[in-house]
């Protein structure tokens, strides 16, 4: 359910070792700092939903950490996903007619869109998308790099956001890289995923 603060997170299992208020007060500071008070929505669920999401979505049968849903695409944003541009024009098809809460979520960030722009008067970017995270999948990486899950969870979370407000780390240059490597350390967070990667 949208919180009246802005951008929300639903669980689909609260587990004991996250703090859920610490997590949804993050998602209202990478909000407000990084997308420029645009909401966004967070489901953190399990491995089998992110791999059927990234396998409908991407084409990609395999578990994921974190992916991203924006509403609407800039026309001069270049698509996050990988693959041919009829594969990327089939995604976003589909994410507007299924998604991920069930049926999906794309239908929920299209209600929360919608309110937006009932509320404006037009559509003025109030809502961002949405993102999915794996708990088994942040789990396992908190453990592997000795940090806290919910650490983990925001280093995804920011990765995400990022996606949302247009960045590619495949095929911008290093710029994605750069800019979560200085929100990390603006946010107090440990090595993000692009950096991993590199490593």
């Amino acid at each position: 359910m949208p919180s009246p603060e802005g951008s929300s997170v639903r669980f689909r299992r609260v587990p004991a070792s996250l703090r859920r208020a610490g997590i949804e007060r993050f998602a209202r500071t990478l909000q407000k700092e990084i997308a420029k008070g645009r909401a966004f929505d967070t489901l953190i669920t399990g491995d089998a939903e992110l791999r059927r999401l990234n396998r409908d979505f991407r084409g990609q049968d395999y578990a994921t950490d974190v992916l991203s849903f924006p509403v609407e695409p800039e026309p001069d944003r270049r698509p996050i996903r990988r693959g041919d541009a009829e594969t990327r024009r089939k995604t976003r098809r589909e994410a507007n007619t299924r998604g991920m809460d069930g049926t999906g979520i794309a239908p929920y960030s299209r209600g929360r869109a919608e309110e937006a722009e009932n509320a404006s008067g037009g559509t003025d970017g109030a809502f961002l998308g949405d993102i999915a995270i794996s708990l088994g999948r942040a789990r396992a990486q908190a453990r592997e790099f000795g940090h806290a899950i919910e650490q983990e969870v925001r280093i995804l979370m920011l990765h995400g956001v990022l996606h949302l407000c247009g960045q590619d780390h495949e095929s911008d240059s290093g710029a994605m890289a750069r800019a979560e490597k200085r929100w990390r350390a603006k946010l107090g967070l440990p090595n993000g995923l692009i950096e991993r990667v590199r490593s």
